[in-house]
């Protein structure tokens, strides 16, 4: 029995320590943003964040996740109150098939949760281990520069500082 905090909620999941994270959430906990693409943790379209880092779920097994926090797309915001990240991306249209993004906004998450203002090549290098095979690339792109710029805002509005 292992014991998984997910989206601040805790569960008790009753699997063999070697399930790839990705399978515990999909049939385990119906948290279905994360994606299989590969199963090899070469196209990135499971990524989740993991105690503030981009992890591929397909690879990671459940052993390494006791007492961690991670966190889905489910976990960032709903359809109602998006994220920052969600709704810059939908602002700027950037899914076409849709398959790599949840990955991509996970990804970008992490990177501007640690630098509020990367660069595009800080943006391109994060991304680079997520395959969008569409071509969605610039809009996506656009699309973290716009969130980076909705977390600053918010940040200003309730006086945070990062």
């Amino acid at each position: 029995m292992t014991t998984l905090k997910v989206n601040g909620h805790e569960h008790r999941i009753d699997a063999d320590p070697d399930t790839p994270l990705l399978y515990v959430l999909r049939e385990d906990l119906e948290l279905n943003a994360a994606k299989f693409g590969c199963g090899l943790g070469q196209c990135g379209s499971c990524t989740v964040i993991v105690d503030g880092k981009a992890v591929l779920s397909c690879v990671t097994p459940l052993l390494l996740l006791e007492g961690r926090q991670v966190t889905t797309l489910e976990g960032l915001g709903t359809i109602e109150a998006p994220a920052p990240i969600q709704r810059a991306f939908m602002e700027e249209q950037a899914a076409q098939c849709g398959y790599c993004i949840a990955g991509m906004m996970m990804r970008a998450q992490a990177l501007l949760q640690r630098n509020s203002k990367p660069t595009d090549q800080q943006i391109r290098a994060e991304l680079a281990p997520n395959l969008c095979r569409c071509g969605s690339h610039m809009r996506i792109l656009r699309a973290v520069h716009r969130a980076a710029a909705l977390m600053q805002s918010a940040d200003a509005s309730t006086g945070s500082a990062q």
